[in-house]
């Protein structure tokens, strides 16, 4: 992707994929989804999620899977509620671009 990634931008894609697995998910799974959608490195995925966790935007449990822990990461309702604020003003943000894009003006 040649568009800068901003942290908000980051913070939106991770919250998404979070919320899709209602019992949350894992950290090399998160990454995995991440990357459909930009290039990321596990070492920039990993402070995000701490962040996140710190802002209580997701809770983080161990779950022994074949007798190893892992982390997972699940999304809170403080995490649910600033993800809606990601969203519109991601909704926002996307339509004056389209709009420049398709050649209408600056308003």
């Amino acid at each position: 992707m040649i568009f800068n990634t901003g942290a908000a931008l980051l913070d939106t894609i991770v919250l998404a994929v979070v919320q899709r697995e209602e019992e949350g998910t894992y950290g090399y799974k998160i990454t995995q989804e991440v990357r459909r959608a930009i290039e990321v490195s596990e070492s920039t995925l990993y402070p995000v999620l701490r962040r996140l966790q710190k802002d209580e935007c997701l809770e983080v449990y161990d779950r022994q899977i074949d007798g190893r822990n892992r982390r997972y990461y699940k999304i809170t309702e403080k995490g649910q509620a600033q993800l809606y604020l990601y969203k519109v003003e991601w909704k926002n943000y996307k339509k004056k671009i389209d709009h420049i894009l398709e050649g209408g003006a600056i308003a």
